[in-house]
């Protein structure tokens, strides 16, 4: 058995977070895959951002960009990591790798929405390990580090797949309702649904509005007095859920595709679309209730809110009273926000990625013979 004295591995991360998690954890790297990988081996990590290009099929072409980035750059090995969610089939792809052709490429959504830069690291471990398995002469896939962590592994959401027929590949895919939900969360937080608030100006300014005028109006005070806690709860979600509904319908957010086995993927992606435009407006309502909270302290005279509702009033009427205002001006925000570009809405809703898949979707539409 041959042990090379020293392998370089290229990493190329796409943009946004790839580009975050690599950048953090890439001076780590050498030093781990020494001690989980082969020790004996003396370890050069390199690291780059750029935009991973997509084929014809909306893939990533992992084995063109070995050939041209391992010979320009003299990498031994090469690994890709994407915000792009992959699939075999209908299967959530975590990782491919390819030990063939020294190529491996992970999808950073399906590490899920917290501990990425951990999970990020330890998949760096295992698909080094599986692309230097042929040098090593091991099982590429076993983790030296014993039954513990071999039972951690076990217990995963994820299986190993073989590729295509007559290929090298192996893929790690996700599995159970468990997986699926890990890639989802995944997805929401690529769209990172906190920004939709500063993109929806017309939506924004409609809500505060309303809720302003809401706040200023006895009648107002009265209703969120006679109004229980509960019954509030039950409009503030039916308000957010309504300007969710409006938001997607109105946008032409929502996938249609004809064939059964598009439907069957595009639902993760409608289901993805639909939480990241609830928690977005969820954000849009918590800004809007403090906001709200801080005009009612400073405009209602807390003797004449008493003498309007005829009894004493506590910090609890103050907050019945936002609590309305605040749904009723998310309904007025839903009507606001037919005022923003449908564009706008989509950059501030999706990642790079997930417009570019949207993108080449139209196009296939609206050009059928376009392959």
């Amino acid at each position: 058995m041959n042990v090379p004295r020293q392998v370089s591995v290229g990493v190329l991360a796409d943009g946004g977070l790839p580009e975050q998690v690599i950048t953090t954890i890439a001076g780590e790297l050498p030093e781990i895959f020494a001690a989980r990988v082969d020790g004996r081996t003396r370890w050069r990590v390199e690291h780059e951002v750029v935009q991973l290009p997509l084929d014809e099929d909306g893939e990533i072409p992992m084995r063109t960009l070995s050939r041209r980035h391992r010979q320009d750059r003299g990498w031994d090995l090469l690994v890709l990591v994407t915000d792009l969610p992959r699939r075999a089939g209908t299967d959530p792809v975590v990782a491919g790798v390819d030990a063939e052709h020294g190529v491996a490429m992970i999808s950073l959504p399906a590490l899920g929405a917290v501990l990425v830069r951990r999970r990020a690291r330890a998949l760096l471990v295992r698909v080094v390990r599986q692309l230097m398995s042929r040098r090593l002469g091991s099982d590429g896939d076993r983790d030296r580090r014993g039954t513990v962590a071999w039972l951690r592994e076990a217990l995963a959401p994820t299986r190993r797949m073989p590729g295509e027929r007559q290929s090298s590949a192996t893929r790690l895919a996700l599995v159970g309702l468990r997986g699926r939900l890990r890639l989802l969360a995944g997805m929401v937080r690529d769209n990172r649904p906190w920004r939709l608030v500063p993109h929806l100006a017309g939506a924004t300014a409609a809500a505060a509005g309303t809720a302003a005028y809401g706040i200023i109006t006895s009648s107002f005070w009265k209703l969120a007095d006679a109004l229980s806690p509960l019954r509030l709860a039950a409009i503030a979600v039916v308000t957010v859920l309504v300007m969710t509904v409006w938001l997607t319908g109105y946008n032409h957010l929502w996938e249609r595709p004809s064939e059964a086995v598009e439907r069957r993927k595009a639902l993760l992606y409608n289901v993805s679309t639909a939480t990241t435009l609830a928690i977005g407006v969820a954000c849009m309502y918590a800004i809007l209730y403090v906001l709200a909270l801080l005009a009612a302290a400073v405009l209602i005279d807390s003797g004449y809110f008493a003498q309007a509702l005829g009894h004493p009033v506590d910090a609890g009427s103050y907050l019945s009273v936002v609590w309305l205002c605040s749904s009723v001006g998310i309904v007025a925000g839903a009507l606001g926000s037919s005022l923003e570009d449908e564009e706008t809405v989509r950059n501030a809703t999706y990642g790079r990625r997930e417009r570019e898949r949207q993108e080449r979707n139209r196009s296939r539409r609206e050009s059928p013979d376009v392959p």
